[in-house]
């Protein structure tokens, strides 16, 4: 159960939740009363209380009433439904708008100064809009709270969903359609600010470059990685998981698979670039074809230069 902080976190919640107790409703209507009626045709006609059988004759004022009355309960429910929904498809034309892309298995956010997190954060009471890109399968982003859900599929165009935060806080949002091996991590949070706020968030670039250059370039590669999601598939203590584990990796020998070709590299800064920019060119041995896609346009020189710092620290 929601708590009432959370129970109008956005403009849907009532039609949704609305709609959810009326079919609820119905259903435990007819769940008790047919219940009660079996129950008690069972006492009424058992054998000791009817031990003749009696024929009973076909009604067609009985059979009007059971089509007409579900007919128009059905009609009812769908209604509800429908005028739940139908908002949900209209964006209105001044909502701020965010790219979401989803990957095995973690949800970036993009923003209209080209900032990208791991976390949404959006102003509170404000309409938003989420461009939906999935990168390898079909991803599905869910916030009970807000109780919005969108499939993510791959190659799909405008595929979007909106919605107006109006609760302060902070609000899970996750993957509602199993992607693979590590589809329970794939969660993250909605971080839900005062306007005056969130714009501040918003414009401080010259915070935000503040703190990256507090950082060493190590620890900067380690914070894009875990944005992109690069330890649900990789591992830094040696264990195999759905890639090579990167402990111990820079310099060493690697046996890959290039086309029909076996061959030994070594891996340095040209086989880490390739594998980010090209990553079904050399497969490591011992590990499948296909499972990560090109990060090409979503990481730049410099963040590829910052991960294989973080790389070189991993003895």
């Amino acid at each position: 159960m929601y708590s009432s902080e959370i129970t109008q976190a956005s403009n849907f919640v009532k039609g949704v939740d609305s709609t959810f107790v009326l079919i609820l409703g119905i259903a435990f209507f007819f769940l008790i009363a047919l219940t009660v009626v079996m129950l008690y045709f069972v006492f009424r006609y058992n054998k000791k209380r009817n031990p003749k059988p009696t024929q009973i004759e076909g009604s067609v004022s009985l059979e009007i009433v059971w089509t007409v009355i579900p007919f128009i309960l059905t009609m009812v429910m769908f209604y509800f439904g429908w005028a739940g929904y139908k908002p949900m498809r209209n964006a209105p034309k001044d909502a701020m708008e965010v790219t979401v892309y989803g990957r095995m298995w973690n949800f970036s956010f993009e923003y209209g100064n080209g900032m990208r997190t791991d976390t949404l954060y959006l102003p509170k009471d404000k309409p938003v809009k989420l461009n939906l890109k999935a990168l390898d399968v079909i991803h599905s982003l869910y916030i009970p709270a807000f109780r919005v859900k969108q499939d993510m599929v791959p190659g799909m165009k405008n595929n979007t969903m909106w919605f107006k935060p109006q609760r302060e806080g902070e609000f899970e949002l996750f993957c509602a359609e199993y992607c693979g091996l590590q589809h329970s991590y794939m969660y993250t949070s909605v971080v839900v600010m005062p306007d005056s706020a969130f714009n501040n968030w918003y414009s401080d670039t010259a915070q935000v470059v503040a703190s990256a250059n507090v950082e060493s370039p190590a620890v900067s590669g380690r914070r894009i990685m875990q944005n992109i999601g690069c330890f649900a598939c990789h591992s830094t203590d040696g264990s195999k998981l759905v890639g090579p584990s990167f402990k111990g990796i820079w310099g060493h020998t690697q046996l890959v698979q290039t086309g029909r070709e076996e061959r030994e590299i070594i891996v340095d800064e040209d086989y880490i670039r390739k594998s980010v920019y090209d990553p079904n060119a050399d497969i490591a041995d011992g590990f499948n074809k296909g499972l990560m896609l090109s990060y090409e346009g979503q990481l730049s020189d410099e963040d590829v230069n910052l991960i294989i710092e973080y790389l070189k620290t991993l003895k």
